[in-house]
């Protein structure tokens, strides 16, 4: 992953287009924070992806979900988010052609753990 802050706020544009009210709930702070949220994400799947452990991201997640719960949101959001983080990486050139598999993998594969599910998730 050659630059994070741009997916990062791809990611983050896409969030606020999909679900405009979140700007009326939580002002451009929150639009702020997201953007700093996804930037982190992407550092965690990256990391996940040279150490060559899933396990560092999906770990990760499920950490993750446990603080975005008790602040009240549940795992849909998170999984909406590396969905959406799924696309991006799709699209973009900042991404080697050969960690794109192993990202979406490891993408697949937390939101499977936050599911509840074993499957490999989709594309």
């Amino acid at each position: 992953m050659r630059a994070i802050q741009p997916l990062a706020e791809q990611a983050t544009e896409r969030i606020y287009e999909r679900y405009p009210s979140l700007i009326d709930r939580y002002g451009e702070q929150g639009k702020t924070k997201c953007y700093e949220d996804n930037v982190h994400h992407f550092r965690q799947l990256h990391s996940a992806y040279e150490l060559k452990q899933a396990a560092f991201f999906i770990d990760y997640a499920v950490w993750l979900n446990g603080i975005l719960s008790k602040h009240g949101m549940n795992e849909q959001h998170l999984i909406d988010n590396f969905k959406i983080m799924k696309e991006v990486l799709s699209a973009s050139s900042q991404v080697e052609e050969e960690a794109l598999p192993v990202y979406k993998t490891f993408l697949n594969q937390a939101i499977s753990a936050l599911t509840g599910h074993s499957g490999k998730g989709d594309d």
